[in-house]
């Protein structure tokens, strides 16, 4: 089996931010998060996910700024259908993938709440948005085959002899990573995708949810928190001491969108969350802070030996990928790659002795 792939998401500056508190950017740092990207690169980061929102500065241009100032670690952006039309979209990632050495994948996302995407000037229903999401895919990798000129009469997207010189470098496409929980985000992954890319559950969870998918040959990949100590005890207390003096009016804040909202991986992550057991759904799984920060809140909680064998379960269970973040993020992403990530490649290659030692 391959390694597992270990990703990090970009946070709005330099990624202190509390697990209670509120995350939206009102003003941009773009030192820090060069200093981020920089930190990332020499720990061994595979990827930093460049997410996307009103709340958020817009990730192309800021994918341009870092890949400038970074020489390894790769971007994977998180862009909606619907913003920009199919050629000009397909125009801007073959600039960036020259600008970046091809350090660029995509992170398709149809989009979370009607409210938000009305600020865009988009009010189509959720499977509409599916279903404009496939006719764009469609139209982009038409473009990444060297297709020219592609002409089209669908129901969301015309073009008329579409010609684009310059192609992704290095010739072919970006990986693209599909998200959603809905059974229509899981056949856009099977059908458009390298990576279905969904928000965490248990192990078990994700091996029920992805059996369709994981049939289809696509891998997996989960979006997830994780806090790593050297003792459960002082990740239990570093939890206790995150959670003091939340702001419970950004929490109400939260569970007001959260109803007005109609993405089914936004739904279930809150009906897992208050399914938990005093904020526990294993002894290694907590959910407290997703009634604050969403559905990639749920976290990994314990030792640092605790969370890697934790995380070897996803693996065994079918998980390919994930995609990390930490409170404050920062620093857990050091404390992770210092301590964790290593004991993560130390339990694949005994599990890869073992099979091999069964196999002769």
């Amino acid at each position: 089996m391959k390694p597992l792939r270990i990703h990090w998401c970009l946070p709005r500056g330099r990624g202190n931010t509390r697990a209670s508190e509120k995350d939206i950017a009102t003003e941009l740092d773009l030192e820090g998060m060069i200093a981020f990207s920089q930190e990332a690169e020499t720990l061994g980061v595979d990827s930093l996910l460049m997410g996307i929102g009103f709340h958020l500065p817009d990730p192309l241009p800021l994918l341009g700024a870092l890949a400038g100032e970074t020489t390894r670690v790769k971007f994977l952006l998180a862009y909606r259908p619907g913003l920009l039309s199919p050629t000009l979209f397909s125009q801007v990632v073959n600039t960036v993938s020259w600008i970046a050495d091809k350090r660029i994948s995509l992170n398709i996302v149809a989009g979370i709440s009607p409210e938000e995407q009305a600020y865009y000037g988009d009010f189509l229903p959720h499977d509409d948005r599916y279903r404009r999401a496939d006719e764009f895919m469609s139209l982009l990798h038409r473009f990444w085959q060297g297709e020219s000129p592609i002409s089209c009469d669908g129901d969301f997207y015309k073009l008329e002899g579409a010609r684009l010189s310059l192609p992704f470098k290095g010739g072919g496409r970006p990986e693209i990573y599909i998200s959603g929980a809905s059974e229509i985000a899981q056949q856009a992954a099977v059908q458009w995708g390298d990576c279905w890319l969904r928000y965490g559950d248990t192990p078990e969870g994700i091996a029920r949810a992805s059996a369709s998918v994981r049939a289809s040959g696509r891998r997996i990949g989960v979006r997830m928190h994780v806090l790593a100590r050297a003792t459960r005890e002082a990740a239990l207390a570093e939890i206790t001491a995150m959670m003091a003096n939340p702001d419970e009016q950004h929490r109400l804040g939260v569970k007001e969108f959260v109803a007005r909202c109609d993405s089914v991986s936004v739904k279930e992550s809150f009906r897992l969350a208050a399914s938990a057991d005093n904020d526990w759904l294993s002894p290694t799984l907590w959910s407290g802070a997703v009634a604050y920060r969403g559905g990639p809140a749920l976290c990994v909680v314990g030792s640092y030996d605790e969370v890697a064998q934790y995380l070897m379960a996803y693996k065994r269970a079918g998980v390919d990928e994930f995609i990390f973040s930490g409170w404050p993020t920062r620093a857990e992403m050091h404390e992770f790659y210092k301590h964790v990530h290593p004991r993560i490649r130390a339990l694949e290659a005994q599990e890869e002795r073992a099979h091999a030692e069964a196999s002769t």
